[in-house]
């Protein structure tokens, strides 16, 4: 299913950009400026994704099965709230582009659940546009 996003974030070189899918915008720019806690964590992310750093506790790889690999989730307040931002990774004309996608609110388990699942496979057959 295609789908359209808009840049929000883009790296120093360029090559990477952080997008936001137009569909479920609102909900997560309501989520990310709700308070000064939210936005610090939410840039701070940003700017671990977009220097090309690795962590796993804020940023990582959804890989529950085959067809859900370049399903992603920003970890919001491990060990608290436990939220995530669902993301779908993908290269759109030589720019690689991480894609926000879906607002999901206080996680329950540490392991993908049978609840998320079905997120993560819906997110995973969306393929964006940038617009």
């Amino acid at each position: 299913m295609i789908r359209t996003c808009e840049i929000i974030a883009k790296s120093a070189d360029g090559r990477k950009a952080i997008c936001i899918d137009k569909y479920n915008k609102d909900l997560i720019l309501a989520y990310i400026t709700q308070s000064d806690r939210h936005k610090k964590k939410w840039m701070h992310i940003v700017e671990l994704i977009l220097n090309g750093h690795k962590n796993t506790d804020l940023y990582d790889k959804e890989d529950i099965n085959g067809k859900c690999k370049d399903v992603t989730a920003m970890k919001f307040f491990k060990g608290q709230e436990n939220d995530r931002i669902y993301c779908k990774e993908q290269n759109e004309k030589g720019l690689f582009i991480i894609v926000t996608v879906e607002l999901y609110l206080r996680k329950k388990t540490k392991k993908v659940s049978r609840k998320e699942v079905p997120v993560i496979e819906k997110i995973a057959e969306y393929e964006y546009k940038i617009e």
